[in-house]
Parts: structure tokens; C-alpha cells; sequence
């Protein structure tokens, strides 16, 4: 049945967007934090415009002296009309206005940082891949001003109730920290690998673990309970070759998305994993995902082959392939404004 869709709609698909240096809405913008090739200093952002159609191959190097961004986009977060792009392999973060996409500054002493968390409108988290902590970085003055042990490799976080849940990717365990003293102050045993995490509606955290067979940890995706930080639901997957990554939510915060080689969807009341991909990836290396908050429409990157520019398909909550365009360089995350 599935295949018969995906063949079934391939004659109207709209060709493939190029680069288009024209008018962007600025009230519904999406953000492709393209990657680069490492050590190769050639990550970029590019810019879609829903509304329109319109596409921007990268919105730094135009606006800021035709200079590169730096090497590996790993992540974005906008926070106080400003654009915190993190840098993986410079260990940076540089900030740009969201306006014009002119830089305003970069927090460096940075090890190998992954993701970015405001905290408050003057502190933020950095998590990071070889650093074993989580930095802290001063907002108003651009500098790091401490750090929070955390051994391991560190993932994405999320705040909630006042306190940061940080997924950890070489660990069994999602570490929370408690914002008011920057101590860590629980571990949750979640499984091993835990790499994205979401808040539900009803204010639940949802974990995606990658597994480990040497560890005898299946794959998972779990709910915790962020003021008793007890498990209320546990999805094992039923075997080390799937991995789920890319968990991510809807605006209205009741359906769940995830990558396993293929497009799924959870929803939060369910009782048991999805036994059938919403989209098939076929020929496609799915990459990165991010699931439009006002229409629900469903964008994910194919990485192609990690050295030529990737793509960006567009698909509505049935699955039906609307739309796509070129993106940069393994286009690794996808933020909405």
C-alpha cells in the first residue's frame, strides 16, 4: 500500500527548489543548519520561506563579508531575536541577529559543543561531545563562565520544572541538573544512548535511546515524569539494528515523530511502537527531521551521500510528498521560527 502511494504521486511533485536570493517572510522562516564537510570549514545556513516557496542558500556569508560560518553546524536554537549557531568542530557558538543574520559575537572555549539551552534570559547550557560537561555561558557578556561535570558524550536537553534533563549518548542515563545551583542532583535510568527528548502536552519528557547490544540495552523510547523523574512508559524496540533518532514533537504537543531509517509516528497515548513507517525513505539516506509546530507538515534532510549538497523533503501529516529544495551540505537540524 505504501509503495503504491509513493509511486502514485511522484508525477506532481514540484521540482526541486534552488537557491533564490529574493524576499523571505519574516514570521514564518525555517532555519536548515547545514553541517559541512569536517574540517573543511564549509557549514552554512540556509533559509525556506513557506509561504512563498522561496529559498536561501546560506544567510551568513553574504551578510557578513563572504566569511565561512566555521566547521560542522551542529545545532541552532533562536532565542531573544538572536541565532545561537553552534559550531562542533571550531568550538564556538556565534551569534547572529535575527533580522539581518549580521554576527553580533561568538562564545568560544568550547570543546566539541553539541546543543544550546537558554536557562534565562542571561544563562545558558552547552552540551558537548568530549568536554565530560556541560559549560555555562554568560548571554550578555558572550563568555563561558563555568562548567557542570557530566561525563560522557552529551546531547540535547530540555528545561522543565526548573531543572535541565540532558540526554547522554554514552551512557545508561538522562542526568538532570538543577538550574538554581548548576549541580547535577539525579540520574534517570532510561537505557543506553539517549540522544533527543521532547515535552508532551501534559508536561512529560519522551526520551529516544539508541541501544547497545555490548551493553544489553535495547533501543528505546521512554516517558519520564519530570517532578518525580519516575518512567511511565517504556517502548523497546526489538532489535539492536533499529535506532531510533530525531525525536521529535507537534505544536500541540500529542504526536511524537522519529527517524528508524524511516519517517514514524507515536502518539503519546499509544500503547505500543508503530509497526508500519508513516514514509518509506527508500533510496533516501534520511538525516535530520523537524515537524512544522502551526501545520504539522513533516521536513526531512536526505544526507544523499555526506559530501554533496542534501535536500529538503516536504511531506503532509498523511505521509503525501508536497514539496522539496536543495540545502547545503548534510543538512543536520531544522529549526522554525
Amino acid at each position: 500500500m505504501l509503495i503504491f502511494i509513493i509511486c502514485s504521486c511522484k508525477k506532481d511533485i514540484p521540482p526541486v527548489k534552488e537557491t533564490f536570493n529574493g524576499n523571505i517572510s519574516t514570521t514564518d522562516r525555517v532555519f536548515i543548519c547545514n553541517e559541512g564537510n569536517y574540517q573543511f570549514n564549509n557549514a552554512s545556513i540556509s533559509l525556506y520561506d513557506p509561504q512563498t516557496g522561496n529559498v536561501i542558500d546560506d544567510i551568513y556569508k553574504p551578510n557578513n563579508n563572504n566569511q565561512s560560518i566555521g566547521d560542522v553546524c551542529q545545532s541552532l536554537f533562536l532565542f531573544n531575536q538572536k541565532i545561537y549557531s553552534v559550531l562542533n568542530n571550531s568550538g564556538k557558538i556565534v551569534i547572529l541577529n535575527e533580522s539581518d543574520y549580521k554576527k553580533t559575537g561568538q562564545i568560544t572555549n568550547l570543546t566539541s559543543p553539541r546543543y544550546f539551552l537558554p536557562i534565562s534570559n542571561s544563562t545558558a547550557y552547552v552540551s558537548d561531545l568530549y568536554a565530560n560537561a556541560i559549560s555555562i555561558v554568560d548571554l550578555n557578556s558572550q563568555t563561558k563562565i563555568g562548567s557542570i561535570p557530566c561525563y560522557g558524550w552529551t546531547e540535547e536537553m530540555i528545561l522543565s520544572f526548573g531543572k535541565v534533563f540532558v540526554c547522554n549518548l554514552k551512557k545508561n542515563y538522562v542526568y538532570v541538573i538543577q538550574t538554581s545551583t548548576n549541580q547535577i542532583t539525579d540520574s534517570i535510568n532510561v537505557g543506553y544512548g539517549s540522544t533527543s527528548i521532547v515535552k508532551d502536552k501534559n508536561e512529560k519528557l519522551w526520551v529516544a535511546c539508541t541501544g547497545d547490544s555490548l551493553k544489553n540495552s535495547l533501543p528505546k523510547i521512554v516517558c519520564v515524569n519530570p517532578v518525580s523523574h519516575q518512567i511511565e512508559k517504556s517502548f523497546s524496540f526489538p532489535n539492536y539494528s533499529q535506532s531510533p533518532s530525531q525525536l521529535k514533537i507537534n505544536g500541540n504537543g500529542d504526536q511524537l515523530y522519529f527517524l528508524n531509517k524511516n519517517i514514524y509516528k507515536l502518539s503519546i497515548s499509544d500503547a505500543s511502537l508503530p509497526q508500519q513507517p508513516l514514509i518509506n525513505s527508500g533510496n533516501k539516506l534520511f538525516y535530520a527531521l523537524g515537524i512544522h509546530p502551526k501545520n504539522e507538515n513533516i521536513f526531512v534532510s536526505d544526507a544523499i551521500d555526506y559530501v554533496q549538497r542534501g535536500k529538503i523533503m516536504i511531506y503532509n501529516q498523511s505521509g503525501t510528498l508536497q514539496s522539496s529544495f536543495n540545502a547545503g551540505i548534510i543538512p543536520g537540524n531544522i529549526v522554525f521560527d
